[in-house]
C-alpha cells in the first residue's frame, strides 16, 4: 500500500517512516511536517494509506480528512485521547496513542491491509452471495464484522449511528452510518422501513399487534409514512 506520513514534530515524523519503510507491504511515498503540503500532495498523487498527527500547526490532521476529494484509509497518531470519537467518525482505521511501540504500528497497520484487500474482494462492502446467503460487511468497534442478511431482526437508526439487532445475539451491532445507507444494501423484497428510525427483516416478522410489530419483548412502531406499504404486505400475504 502506497503510505504517507505527518507530523509536524520531526522525532515522531522519522520514528514513523522508519516504520512504514521497514514493514514490507507498505511503500513508503512520503514524509510530510507541514499539513498543507501533504494536502497539495494528495491531490495529485493515489495514497492507499495515511498515518496523520491530530494537533498541528494551522491545519488539525481532522480538518485535513475532511478536506480530501478521495477517499484514503487513514490511522491517526496522536498523544491525546480526546480525538478518539471525532477519528472514529472519520471512518479512521485505527488510533495510536503516542509514544507507541512498532508492534502497535504494525498491528494497526495490518488492520488497514485487511480492510483493503477485503474491498477489493467483495466490491467494497456490498451484499454479496456465499453458500450460506446473502451478507454484508460492517464497520464497528474499529473491526469489520460480516452480518448474514437472514439473521437480523431489525435495525434501529439513531442520530449518527444505526444498531443492528440479530437472531440470537442479546447486544446489537452499533456502527456509524445512516438509515438511508443501509437500506440501500438491503434487498428491498426483504427489508423495509416502517418508521424513519426502524428497518425490519419481513422474514423474521412473527407477529404483528395493532400496527406494532413485535419481536419478543421490543415492538417496533409503523408510523403513517410508511402504513400504506406495510399494510399492502400483510394483505399480499394474508389468508
Amino acid at each position: 500500500m502506497k503510505t504517507i506520513a505527518i507530523d509536524d514534530e520531526p522525532l515522531a515524523l522519522q520514528n514513523l517512516s522508519g516504520y512504514i519503510q521497514k514493514t514490507p507491504f507498505l511503500e513508503f511515498v512520503g514524509a510530510f511536517d507541514n499539513p498543507f503540503n501533504a494536502l497539495e500532495y494528495l491531490t495529485t498523487n493515489q495514497v492507499d494509506l495515511m498515518l496523520i498527527d491530530v494537533e498541528m500547526p494551522d491545519l488539525l490532521g481532522t480538518e485535513l480528512i475532511k478536506a480530501l476529494k478521495t477517499p484514503v484509509k487513514i490511522i491517526f497518531t496522536t498523544a491525546y485521547e480526546k480525538y478518539a470519537l471525532e477519528g472514529y467518525k472519520l471512518d479512521a482505521v485505527d488510533y495510536l496513542l503516542k509514544p507507541f511501540s512498532y508492534d502497535e504500528f504494525l498491528v494497526a497497520v495490518q488492520k488497514a491491509f485487511r480492510i483493503v484487500q477485503l474491498e477489493k474482494n467483495q466490491g467494497g462492502g456490498m451484499p454479496v452471495n456465499d453458500s450460506s446467503g446473502e451478507f454484508l460487511f460492517l464497520k464497528s468497534d474499529y473491526k469489520i464484522k460480516k452480518i448474514v442478511l437472514n439473521d437480523i431482526l431489525y435495525i434501529e437508526g439513531l442520530k449518527d449511528y444505526i444498531k443492528v439487532y440479530l437472531v440470537d445475539n442479546p447486544k446489537p451491532i452499533l456502527s456509524i452510518s445512516s438509515m438511508k445507507m443501509i437500506e440501500s444494501k438491503l434487498p428491498s423484497d426483504r427489508f423495509m422501513r416502517v418508521h424513519k428510525s426502524y428497518i425490519v427483516n419481513l422474514q423474521r416478522i412473527t407477529m404483528v399487534e395493532r400496527l406494532r410489530i413485535v419481536f419478543g419483548k421490543e415492538y417496533i412502531p409503523v408510523s403513517n409514512q410508511y402504513k400504506d406499504l406495510f399494510l399492502k404486505f400483510l394483505e399480499n400475504n394474508s389468508l
